[in-house]
Formats: structure tokens, C-alpha cells, sequence
């Protein structure tokens, strides 16, 4: 039987709910940014201590997570990077998404082993800038988004990953070229501060108007390609990107959550003919100005231009909340058991395990009850205190002898310990 290799669920995750609802509704791995070099600054972004913990937790639940360093950089910024990216590397971080060559040449060098993806404002466009970029050290394309599905499967023949984005805003202007933000607007799109000049109504050079509430020439519909999915994913695109660092939670949880159940139907041989139902509530919530499959299928058209003035429609309060409740409020969580071995004159012991990695504790040694000894459910409601941990119990196993007393303060730092090493053995694999 031949394995199909399954193309990975890409999400925004401009915060950390962000990053819970994209989990929760089942993407395979984020691209998030840190407090510096990533080309969304207006974001809310993650400190030095949310990433690390992201990394972490994403690696928990064994998804990936990718760090976007894709903006124009300084000379004296790039003498503080490899600071500024040294703790993520060593905590296990999976890859980066890099615009600037310099950027490039200077990861490669100090970050041995460390992924490095070509961010779309890299402009690729054909299998000749592939294969350059390849030799310069990248595992991964992220093409302009002005392709067809035909040009993106001939850079995939150039023995490079591909990343294509699949759902979110598009740009006038060719990937990464664009600098009428910083010509009119005095803010760089390429340094992570766009103005959004495309989203403005604008006269005619004849000064002629156009028709009232028609004259937004330069704001593209929102891309959607959720109708093409199989076309992708038949193409052998690696990664499937969804676009909105910027967005809220609750539109990347949809968002992520609808792609997620029409490439499982795919992959399941099932139909993906994608219900009326979700292209409408897509339509009505999360979309600017209606949609369009972008380029994948033409050149240009007037009919990807909104004309009307770019905007989200306003939210079903009933649905956000309920996207809310499912998607945002309750982490998922790794699955684990518990076991717990407390008798009289032997150090307590508690080992928290799955199929694969293991970890104990030891506490001191047990002693006889005076008055009154351990009660079993007492001790298995303790050992299921796992809040914070980002691991739920399936199963609790406690051997406990007749007329012990178990101090509570001990009890819970063994867990809390036994805890610790679990972790540690998932995640040693991805230090560095």
C-alpha cells in the first residue's frame, strides 16, 4: 500500500487564543511572530516567554511551529538577531519564514539544522528562482500568490516544499513589491507596518468620479480556494496556508476548522463538495467584499477588484460565542495516565505515561496514619489536578495500602514533578 504524504494545515496565530483556536479546530501546525522582525508589528505578536511556551505546547500535542523573520532588515538589526532568535532555536523551534537574503545567509550560518522557508514577499514565481533559493539553503517556498495551480506545481517539480496560501487578504500589488504604503502612507509594508493605501476609495486620473460607494478600485476581494482543495492537494502542494495574524480568534478557528474537514474528506475519499451551509457563513462573517479564487485559475479581472468599500460583515453574536465556547476557551490537551504506588515504609511514587515517553517522581517515605489514613478518591481527585499542564488523564492507576498517611503538600509536588519529567521526555527530542 502506498502512503500518500498529507499536506500540513497551516494557521495565523496572532495571539495566543489565536493559537488555541487554530489548534482546537485542528491545524497541523502556526506561524506566529515574536516582539521583533515579523511583518505584522500591529499585531498583539508573543513575548520571548509566550513563544517559548508555544513551542512547547504545540510539540505537546505534536504539531509544528514556524517563526516569521520576514521583513527588510537593518544592518544593526541584523547584529541583534541571532540573540534575539537563539532561545526559540534551542527550545526546538521547527523553522522560519525569512524575506531578506542577508537574513537568510546569516540563519543559515549560526542555526545549524533550523528550517528555513522563503517568505512570499520573496516574490518566486517560477522553478528558475526555486531552484536559487534552494541552493542558497531553503527547505521551503511560500510563491507569490499570484499563481496559477499549474505554476505552483512546477516549482513543486523543482524538488522544493511548497506553502501556498489558501484563504485571506490579498494584495493589489505583487507579493512583497508593493511601496505605496511607505510613498504615501510614511509606513513600510516590508518593515511590518502597511497602511492598507488599497483598502481607500480613489478618484479616476481624469477626475472623473466613479459611481457612489463604487470607487475602492485597488481593494481585491478576500482569496478563498476552498472549492479547489482537491486541485491543490492533487498537485502535491506541501503546505496549505491560511492568512490573518491579524484576525480574531474565532475567524481562525472557523476558518482553519472548514479547511480541516473538506482535505479530511479528501484524504478519506469522500466528497469535498463543499456545503452551501459553510460558504455562507464564510461568506457572511469572515469575508472582505466577497470572495475570489485569486489567480489560480487567471491572469487578471476586473471581477477580483471589490469596488465597494472593503469591510467584514457584522458577526452573528451567537455563532462567535459558540466558535468561542468550542474553540477558544479549552486548550487541547495531550492525553495521559497516572499511577500511583503508596504503601508503609516505601517512598511514594508517581508516574505519569503514555505509549511512548515516561516520567516519575519519588516523594518521601510513607508513613503509618495516626488517625485518619489516605482515602483512595481523595488521592485520585489530587493526582488529576493537571490544570496549566496542557495533559488530561485517561486513566488513573493508585495502589494504596491500608493505613497510610499521605501528606497533601507532598502528594501534589510529586505530581507536579512526575509531571515535569513526562514532559521533559516528549519534549527532549526537540531541544537543541
Amino acid at each position: 500500500m502506498i502512503m500518500i504524504k498529507k499536506a500540513e494545515l497551516l494557521s495565523p496565530a496572532g495571539d495566543w487564543d489565536s493559537l488555541i483556536a487554530a489548534v482546537n479546530a485542528g491545524c497541523d501546525a502556526v506561524y506566529l511572530a515574536g516582539n521583533a522582525y515579523g511583518a505584522r508589528a500591529y499585531a498583539k505578536n508573543f513575548s520571548e516567554n509566550e513563544l517559548l511556551n508555544a513551542i512547547d505546547y504545540l510539540h505537546l500535542l505534536n504539531k509544528k511551529i514556524y517563526l516569521t523573520i520576514n521583513t527588510l532588515t537593518k544592518s544593526q538589526e541584523l547584529e541583534t538577531l541571532p540573540e534575539f532568535l537563539a532561545p526559540f532555536y534551542k527550545q526546538g523551534l521547527d523553522g522560519v519564514i525569512v524575506q531578506d537574503v542577508g537574513v537568510l545567509r546569516l540563519l543559515k550560518d549560526k542555526f545549524p539544522g533550523l528550517e528555513l522557508h522563503g517568505s512570499t514577499q520573496m516574490t518566486v514565481t517560477s522553478p528558475y528562482g526555486a531552484r536559487l533559493l534552494k541552493e542558497f539553503g531553503l527547505e521551503r517556498i511560500v510563491p507569490a500568490r499570484e499563481l496559477s495551480v499549474a505554476e505552483l506545481s512546477a516549482i513543486k517539480n523543482c524538488g522544493i516544499e511548497v506553502e501556498a496560501f489558501i484563504h485571506g487578504a490579498m494584495c493589489y500589488c505583487y507579493s512583497g513589491q508593493c511601496l505605496m504604503s511607505s510613498m504615501i502612507g510614511g509606513r513600510s509594508g516590508n518593515r511590518g507596518r502597511c497602511a492598507g493605501p488599497c483598502r481607500l476609495p480613489y478618484r479616476a486620473y481624469n477626475d472623473r468620479r466613479l459611481p457612489d460607494g463604487r470607487e475602492y478600485i485597488l481593494s481585491l476581494k478576500d482569496l478563498c480556494t476552498i472549492n479547489s482543495l482537491p486541485e491543490l492537494l492533487s498537485a502535491g502542494i506541501d503546505s496549505l496556508k491560511i492568512e490573518g495574524r491579524m484576525k480574531s480568534p474565532e475567524y481562525v478557528a472557523f476558518v482553519t476548522s472548514l479547511y480541516r474537514k473538506y482535505m479530511d474528506r479528501y484524504y478519506n475519499g469522500h466528497n469535498t463538495t463543499v456545503e452551501k451551509k459553510d460558504l455562507d457563513t464564510l461568506e457572511k462573517l469572515f469575508v472582505r467584499g466577497n470572495i475570489s479564487e485569486g489567480y489560480l485559475h487567471k491572469r487578471n479581472g476586473a471581477d477580483m477588484v471589490t469596488l465597494i468599500k472593503p469591510g467584514y460583515n457584522g458577526a452573528d453574536d451567537m455563532l462567535m460565542n459558540r466558535l468561542n465556547e468550542i474553540y477558544v476557551k479549552n486548550p487541547l490537551c495531550r492525553t495521559v495516565k497516572i499511577r500511583a504506588c503508596i504503601s508503609v515504609g516505601n517512598r511514594l511514587q508517581i508516574s505519569v505515561y503514555d505509549d511512548e515517553f515516561y516520567g516519575e517522581s519519588l516523594g518521601g517515605i510513607v508513613e503509618t496514619a495516626n488517625t485518619q489514613p489516605a482515602v483512595l478518591e481523595n488521592i485520585k481527585e489530587k493526582l488529576n489536578k493537571l490544570g496549566g499542564t496542557y495533559l488530561k488523564c485517561e486513566d488513573i492507576d493508585v495502589y494504596l495500602e491500608d493505613n497510610c498517611f499521605v501528606n497533601v503538600k507532598e502528594l501534589n509536588e510529586c505530581r507536579r514533578q512526575a509531571v515535569s519529567a513526562y514532559k521533559e521526555a516528549v519534549l527532549k527530542a526537540y531541544r537543541r
